[in-house]
Formats: C-alpha cells, structure tokens, sequence
C-alpha cells in the first residue's frame, strides 16, 4: 500500500508538526486538515500547515490513504465518528494519543469496519495550537505504533514508512504494555510536575512569592511540564488510569523509602539511589534521547 494523500485532524502542535513535516520530508502526499475551532482553521491555513484546509470532518478525510486523528484521547471517539462518513473503505485510520488501549477501543467502536493502527509519536513540548508546530519535531523520535491482532500487513507497513519518512524511528508494542511503559516514562512525570508546582503556588502567599522569584533549575523544568496543555493531559489520566495508578502505587512505595531514609539519617541509601538515576540519565544522553549540554541545553548569551 502506498500513501498518497494525508488528512490531518485536529491542527495544534502535533497535528500541525505533522503537516509541516510531511511537506518538508514527503511532499508527494498530499496533505488536507481540519480542526473544528475555525479561529485555528483560518491560521493553519496562513501557516501552510496543510495543502488544504477543509470547511468539514468528512470533506478533510474525502479520499484519504491515512487519517491521523489528532485530538485530546477524550476526544477520539467523537472525532472518529465526525469523519465517518467522509471515510474510504480502505484507509488507514491513525492517531497521536499517548494512550493506546482506550483510544483503540473508542476508534474500533466508532469505526467497526476501518482499517485502524493507533500510533504514539515520543514527541512533543509545552505549546500547543496552531503556532507551536514545527517541521523537525519528530526527528530522531520514536514513534510507537500498537497495530492490532490480524493488522493488515501492508497498511501497518505504509504506516511504519510514512512515520520514518517523517525521521521517527518506528518501534511495534503491545497496547496495554505501551500504557504502562508511558506511564511511567511520561505520565507520571507530567502528574508530579502538575503536583510540585500546585504545592508551590499554594505556598506563595506564605513564602511572599519567593518560590517564583528564586527558581532553581529544578522547579523551572518542573514548571515547563505543567505549563502542557490542559486538556490533553487531564484525558491523558483518565484514559490510562489504571496503568497510572499501578505505577503511582509503585513510586509512592519508593517515595516514602526516601521519606524513611532520610528520617533515619541513611546516608548510604540515599548515595545507592542517587547513583543509581544518575546512570539512567547517562543511557538516555547514549540513546540519543537528550543531549549532555550543561544546563540542558539552555543559552545563556555570552
């Protein structure tokens, strides 16, 4: 199966990082977009981040090889049902959501007889709309596709290709194993930074604005995550709360290892552990995943 002609659904930074990327690294595939804010519609279109940007659901995915449904996971299930009749026998229905298991089975319901392969590109930032998307975003990325039983083997194969064409390096993983992986990697990084950062502002009024004023480091990463979109995340959660919960219950366990370590004055335990993630920051500057720049990365003028 060849893809020849792309519908982009929902057209904030993953969706439009999509669209640019496609015409930056495959510009033969035709790229049409739809969003239903038409505020975002009408600049998608003065960024060129489609070829055309449709008036409706069904005239975006109208003769479509692959739709890539990119909307909050809540969301899925409407969107798949809007670009229902728009929709070609033999398509290939795709998303962005970073979890698998609800989203496979809210396209499935929606769309019984599609071809669907869900997909979760390990890409992204802080922004979000119309503005935030960028041609390079995917590259060197994985991006993760959670193809179902008796998945037709070409279209997972065109789907696999589309995304390395876009500069991902494409892996293949079970759904309810991608939500636990996530979970611990993305998700629950992204719930304590919401929660530091809530704890932080409801101690402003004590600390007279002094945990703003002398961020470290530390909490202005922490504040980047949880400056993330809203919606998305909030059904990030409740889409994949039982892998979220597991590994919560797991880190909580851990956190008050920490607790009692440091009660006890448990110098060598503390050392152990920070040794420890210190060798995880190592393997993932050697997987290519970050950089060892100091300061990660951040300029700071001569």
């Amino acid at each position: 199966m060849t893809i020849r002609s792309l519908a982009i659904i929902g057209l904030g930074l993953l969706g439009g990082s999509i669209g640019l990327a496609t015409k930056a690294r495959a510009p033969h595939i035709a790229t049409t977009g739809w969003d239903r804010d038409p505020a975002v519609r009408a600049r998608a279109a003065e960024r060129g981040l489609a070829d055309t940007i449709a008036d409706t659901p069904e005239a975006a995915v109208a003769g479509a090889d692959l739709v890539i449904l990119c909307v909050p996971v809540g969301a899925m299930g409407e969107a798949a049902r809007a670009i229902a009749p728009g929709l070609k026998p033999n398509a290939i229905v795709s998303d962005v959501g970073s979890s698998k298991a609800a989203v496979a089975a809210a396209l499935a319901e929606a769309l019984p007889q599609a071809t669907i392969i869900p997909a979760h590109p390990v890409a992204g930032t802080e922004q979000s709309g119309p503005d935030a998307g960028f041609a390079t975003l995917f590259a060197g990325r994985w991006c993760i596709l959670t193809p179902p039983e008796g998945c037709d083997a070409g279209a997972l194969q065109a789907l696999s290709d589309f995304w390395t064409q876009l500069g991902s390096k494409v892996e293949l993983m079970d759904a309810a194993h991608h939500d636990l992986v996530l979970a611990v990697t993305s998700h629950i990084p992204h719930l304590i930074a919401y929660t530091i950062v809530g704890t932080a502002s409801d101690l402003e009024d004590v600390t007279q604005s002094e945990v703003i004023k002398y961020s470290a480091g530390g909490f202005r990463d922490f504040t980047r995550i949880a400056a993330s979109d809203p919606v998305m995340w909030r059904d990030v959660f409740l889409s994949n709360k039982g892998a979220v919960l597991e590994m919560l219950g797991r880190f909580t366990e851990d956190l008050t290892a920490m607790q009692r370590a440091i009660r006890s004055a448990d110098g060598d335990a503390l050392f152990d552990l920070f040794t420890r993630t210190r060798a995880i920051r190592r393997a993932v500057i050697e997987q290519g995943q970050d950089d060892e720049r100091p300061d990660f990365g951040r300029e700071h003028g001569d």
